[in-house]
């Protein structure tokens, strides 16, 4: 159990520094902690904050993480103004709701057509496997899809059920191949783009394939 932000901060200095994208986990956090450490690390962007019925998660990403966000919103953005889609990047910005006792920090987040309290799409890379089920904590912050990278693509879900009973194991969110709020999007176009190293090469060929697919 945590009393204070002191002590939760001390706790999180013992972690070690083997995996270049560090994660930190703690049970028994009460709101006001968690409220507290997000005023202290608000002129630090570098760190993602998720809680969930009083567990909270810190991710200090890796380099790998940071390429791979970067990308998949470089390319996304491109898609929206290349199609004349209206969006409103909200980036890492915190969503929380004390009384359902969630808060995350989406990778990247859009609204689509107008801006809205809570995002529509929020993207969320998984290069180690996190603790806390982050579709549970999306679901009770109203997010109607959510797009995770794990290993090297892009695994899209749809909310579904506001109290789950069909998608029990993905907390009211129905796995899904295409986006149902940009149809037309090639997913598997990009997350391979999504991969390349040069920004330059990552464009053009996303480019060429939005083309091909005409």
């Amino acid at each position: 159990m945590v009393s204070s932000l002191k002590e939760l901060i001390e706790e999180s200095e013992l972690v070690h520094v083997d995996d270049p994208e560090e994660r930190f986990t703690i049970s028994g956090v009460s709101w006001e902690i968690y409220e507290a450490l997000l005023a202290k690390l608000e002129d630090n962007s570098h760190y993602r904050i998720t809680y969930l019925d009083g567990v909270l998660e810190i991710v200090s990403p890796s380099i790998r993480h940071e390429k791979v966000k970067k990308n998949l919103a470089m390319l996304l953005e491109h898609y929206m103004y290349r199609k004349r889609i209206n969006c409103i990047p909200m980036g890492s910005t915190t969503f929380r709701n004390q009384a359902k006792k969630a808060g995350a920090e989406p990778d990247e987040c859009y609204c689509i057509g107008e801006e809205k309290s809570v995002p529509d799409i929020a993207i969320e890379v998984n290069i180690t496997s996190g603790n806390l089920d982050k579709l549970e904590t999306y679901r009770r912050l109203g997010v109607k899809e959510v797009w995770m990278w794990k290993t090297n693509g892009l695994y899209l879900y749809y909310l579904r059920e506001e109290t789950p009973k069909q998608f029990i194991d993905t907390y009211g969110y129905e796995r899904i191949d295409t986006s149902e709020l940009l149809p037309d999007l090639d997913i598997s176009l990009l997350s391979r783009c999504a991969l390349m190293t040069n920004s330059l090469e990552c464009i053009d060929e996303f480019e060429q394939g939005l083309k091909n697919n005409k």
